[in-house]
């Protein structure tokens, strides 16, 4: 007979077989040309009768179906310890209306750019307002209903939904050209030993790392596909943990990991992230391991639930639930996927010989 437990590592088995295809299919595909621009709708027509297009990047749709999957997941967490469907709408509400447009607000604010976005940014604001916006809604909403949400948990499993998502969402990175590693050649030694095989090399004159870096054409350190790896890897055994009622350690894992990582590998980074020895977002990421820290110290004693995948699942497969994971994913692909850094031109013509 099968248990709880091994139904629990035969979920995330599968979610790990299925996530690492598709980051082993963007690794190979994504540094090309042609995956960059997903589609142009063309606008106004100019004087020499050619139509100037609005460009809708891969970055924007790999974006949204990472955050798709991250949101889901965290909803699929929330219900395995019993958070009311009412709640997780609100607390997901919250969360994304601070953490979306703090991606650029981080980012004009950091690197003085308005046509760009800062993950690292979004995360600082997320892990900032998670425990306040759980006490808020329990608070509120949940006294309401009579069912607070269990601060821990909750914490736990927004924090390995993150590691997905950002994990998943590397890959809009690769396609975009940005965040990108060191030429191999300006590495030291040992870095040139260990990706002399494994690396990336990005075509395209209008990907960032050409643009920007110049360094198109060249042999860089595959830094995205290093934290898509690692993030989603963590991210399965935080998932994992979860489903076996270890919270406190699911979240201090996948916490430490991806934000430690994301302060370490900005040393293999080539793209720039401001001014001064260490970047204002390596010690956002550090101050957000200690803030985790010090809140964990102050949370409220509650009795910690155990986790239900079959639960989980019910409160996930809902025709709410379903239609809000949906109308988010169009959401952010409408506002991540709108290219404010290219343009295009565009000819219509009839094709006379299928007339």
């Amino acid at each position: 007979m099968w248990n709880d437990l091994m139904w629990n590592e035969l979920f995330v088995g599968a979610l790990g077989a299925l996530f690492f295809a598709y980051l082993a299919w963007g690794f190979r595909r994504l540094p090309e040309e042609k995956w960059q621009i997903f589609a142009t709708l063309p606008q106004r027509q100019d004087a020499a009768g050619y139509w100037q297009g609005l460009n809708f990047t891969y970055y924007g749709l790999l974006s949204s179906a990472a955050q798709f999957v991250s949101v889901a997941i965290i909803f699929l967490l929330f219900g395995a310890v019993g958070v009311s469907r009412a709640e997780i709408v609100l607390l997901s509400i919250v969360m994304l209306g601070a953490c979306i447009p703090g991606s650029k607000i981080v980012a004009l604010l950091v690197e003085k750019k308005s046509a760009v976005f800062s993950v690292g940014g979004a995360a600082f604001i997320g892990i900032l307002l998670a425990p306040w916006t759980v006490l808020f809604s329990n608070a509120t909403l949940g006294r309401l209903l009579g069912s607070e949400a269990p601060v821990l948990p909750v914490l736990a499993a927004i924090s390995v939904g993150y590691a997905f998502g950002e994990g998943l969402g590397r890959l809009a990175c690769i396609s975009f050209g940005c965040c990108y590693g060191k030429p191999l050649h300006a590495s030291h030694p040992l870095v040139q030993k260990l990706f002399a095989r494994w690396h990336f090399v990005f075509r395209g004159e209008t990907k960032k790392i050409a643009y920007a870096g110049n360094l198109a054409g060249e042999k860089v350190v595959p830094i995205q596909a290093l934290t898509a790896t690692l993030y989603t890897g963590v991210g399965l055994a935080g998932m994992l943990l979860f489903l076996h009622g270890a919270y406190i350690v699911a979240l201090l894992l996948t916490l430490a990991v991806t934000q430690l990582w994301r302060a370490f590998s900005e040393t293999l980074r080539a793209d720039w992230r401001g001014t001064g020895r260490f970047s204002v977002y390596q010690v956002l990421a550090v101050l957000s391991v200690l803030y985790t820290a010090v809140v964990l110290a102050f949370l409220p004693m509650q009795t910690l639930p155990s986790a239900s995948l079959l639960r989980g699942l019910e409160t996930l497969w809902h025709p709410g639930m379903v239609l809000f994971l949906l109308g988010f994913w169009v959401a952010t692909f409408l506002y991540y996927g709108r290219s404010l850094v290219t343009g295009s031109r565009l000819s219509l013509y009839v094709c006379h010989d299928r007339i």
